[in-house]
């Protein structure tokens, strides 16, 4: 091995990608509440995250496909850099230990972790007149109907303190993570992998895939378009992992399947949904299915605030 190879995999081995994102100039904040010791997501800006993994040796995008080790989180982070300065660059960072285990230091002290769908299987069904139901339809303006056909399709239970909880699924329909918003309340569940919340516009076969951000996005865009019954409306919690990305697959490979099949980006109206929209259309087009773009109109940033701003539907 060359002298420069050595000092190559040296660096690989002792420079954190967690560190560099947190000391390299303008710094990444650590979004504590979706984070784990195994996935620490850091933020920058607007819809600018970064994944760390692999005991901080990797990192990925969510927002696009781009991922690595730390040469080419350096480059990602300053694409000016050639693999020769991103070298030097790396040199100071060898040894710096990130904040984040201090940073996550409560959550090692808490009870055992209950397997997400045993957290599920706790928790009530939605009914009528709950604090659950009363903050959907109140503060988010989601009609009864899509309520109750949530609740038959399973993908909707109770949380605690007026929460929704919104099941996440796999190609399988076996439950993956929990979605978790309320009034003043918003987490993904702990050990639980984001892949798709579903909800079936109607029966029989789904020729269009709307993508949304959120659960209550695709459920309010399904009240808008009067629940197609050829759509099957989506959501993933935003961002996109590996778990999520192996569904949509899945299911564009079913839609390539049919001449009427389609992928919807129906994302927020922000930089973060045109990048996530931009992600949607290159997997659409590398399984060879159509695919539109549509955005909540009048410059609202999102599908719920649209609901909310038409006539109330009954």
């Amino acid at each position: 091995m060359s002298e420069q190879d050595a000092e190559i995999e040296w660096l690989k081995a002792e420079v954190n990608c967690a560190a560099l994102l947190e000391r390299l100039p303008p710094a990444w904040r650590l979004d504590r509440a979706e984070s784990t010791r195994r996935s620490l997501k850091y933020r920058r800006g607007e819809g600018e995250i970064v994944i760390v993994n692999h005991d901080g040796r990797g990192w990925w995008d969510p927002l696009s496909d781009r991922k690595g080790d730390i040469f080419s989180l350096v480059q990602h982070l300053d694409p000016g850099l050639n693999f020769g300065e991103a070298r030097r660059v790396l040199r100071g960072f060898v040894g710096i230990v990130p904040t984040f285990p201090e940073a996550l230091r409560a959550r090692r002290t808490r009870a055992p972790r209950v397997p997400v769908a045993q957290q599920w299987d706790r928790r009530r069904p939605l009914s009528r007149g709950s604090p659950a139901w009363l903050y959907l339809t109140g503060q988010r303006g989601l009609p009864e109907r899509i309520l109750a056909a949530a609740r038959v399709a399973d993908a909707i239970r109770e949380g605690p303190r007026g929460s929704a909880w919104f099941a996440h699924r796999d190609g399988a329909g076996l439950l993956t993570g929990i979605e978790m918003r309320g009034p003043d309340y918003r987490n993904f569940s702990a050990g639980g992998d984001k892949t798709l919340f579903r909800l079936p516009g109607g029966p029989g076969r789904l020729s269009r895939v709307a993508v949304c951000e959120a659960a209550i996005d695709a459920m309010s865009l399904a009240v808008i378009e009067r629940e197609r019954r050829d759509t099957l409306y989506a959501a993933t919690a935003g961002g996109m992992g590996p778990a999520t990305i192996a569904v949509l697959q899945q299911l564009l490979r079913v839609l390539a399947t049919d001449p009427a099949g389609i992928l919807i980006a129906a994302t927020d109206a922000d930089t973060a949904g045109r990048r996530y929209a931009t992600r949607l259309h290159e997997m659409a087009t590398e399984a060879a299915v159509r695919f539109d773009t549509i955005l909540p109109p009048d410059g609202l940033n999102d599908w719920n605030d649209a609901l909310r701003a038409m006539t109330p539907v009954s």
